[in-house]
């Protein structure tokens, strides 16, 4: 059975563990504090579902699982420090909570802990698994500057964009389910074809997330709306509105407004210009090209359908 639910309370388990009892406390709770702030856990999952559909017991890959989320909730917690956020999925980020230098720190601790779950690897699999991971960590790394190089340029074409959350996000959700398929012994045009299709799904999931910053309903969402407008993140939406509206956005950065007023006249922009349809059917058409990617692959047609439906519910998700 293929269920999502099975899935990610299988990691729930464990992740607990992680830090209980462990000290010092000041090290050790942020981290805790960080793995406890929920999320959708959907790279574990597909590192599960992506073993089970290869023939592996899931239970076999949940070091590795459990290694992709840690680090995916470091890299949260960094980017919280490097974007000054205040909120993380309904509540005071780290370094708000604590300070920055009690994130670094215990960021940095996650990223060892997640190193070594995803080492504890079969032997003869430890070298291409780490190999994975490892340049998988470089990419996340390379989109994360690149997202901050982007806040100082006016220039940043569609193409860049996408490239950057290709980086930032999608290969994270590409390492997952490569890993699960490689841990199942899976041929290497099946792993590529996996890879593949989380690579689309990330850019679906990115693309909506960026939607949901302005649209979405922030008790929902988990974090304060309209937050990529008041930073002038070079987002789909803003680099649209730049490229067609280009007087009307200036003017409006020029009065100098208020947050909330801000927000709302970009939003005008985005809305004149049917941005957030033309945002979906894009989001919509990333996530049937993830779906087509697993049409040669050889796997049940339960996993099949469940990689579908997956990619469907994250691209239409509201947090």
């Amino acid at each position: 059975m293929y269920s999502t639910d099975i899935f990610a309370e299988m990691v729930e388990g464990r992740l607990d563990a992680l830090t209980a009892s462990r000290t010092p406390a000041t090290l050790f709770a942020p981290i805790a504090y960080t793995l406890d702030g929920g999320g959708k856990r959907l790279r574990p999952v597909l590192l599960l579902a992506a073993a089970k559909a290869f023939g592996l017991d899931p239970e076999k890959a949940l070091g590795q699982a459990l290694g992709i989320e840690v680090f995916h909730n470091f890299t949260l917690l960094h980017d919280d420090v490097m974007d000054n956020a205040d909120v993380r999925r309904g509540r005071p980020a780290v370094h708000r909570r604590w300070n920055a230098s009690a994130a670094i720190l215990s960021g940095d601790a996650m990223l060892t802990m997640a190193t070594q779950l995803v080492a504890e690897a079969p032997a003869g699999m430890l070298p291409e698994v780490m190999r994975l991971f490892n340049t998988t960590a470089m990419e996340v790394y390379a989109g994360q500057q690149l997202d901050m190089d982007f806040e100082d340029r006016e220039d940043v074409s569609l193409e860049e964009y996408i490239e950057m959350i290709r980086l930032k996000t999608s290969v994270l959700l590409a390492c997952a389910c490569r890993m699960g398929a490689m841990l199942a012994g899976a041929p290497e045009e099946s792993q590529r074809a996996m890879y593949r299709y989380g690579e689309l799904l990330g850019l679906a999931f990115q693309l909506q997330d960026d939607l949901l910053d302005t649209y979405g309903d922030p008790a929902l969402f988990g974090k304060e709306i309209g937050g990529d407008i008041i930073n002038e993140k070079k987002t789909w939406l803003w680099i649209n509105a730049m490229a067609r509206e280009p007087q009307r956005m200036r003017q409006v950065l020029d009065k100098k407004l208020t947050d909330y007023l801000k927000i709302r006249e970009i939003t005008e922009i985005y809305d004149s210009l049917s941005l957030p349809g033309e945002s979906r059917r894009l989001i919509g058409r990333y996530t049937e090209e993830a779906v087509a990617a697993l049409a040669g692959v050889d796997i049940p047609g339960a996993a099949r359908e469940y990689f579908a439906s997956l990619a469907r519910k994250a691209a239409e998700r509201s947090n």
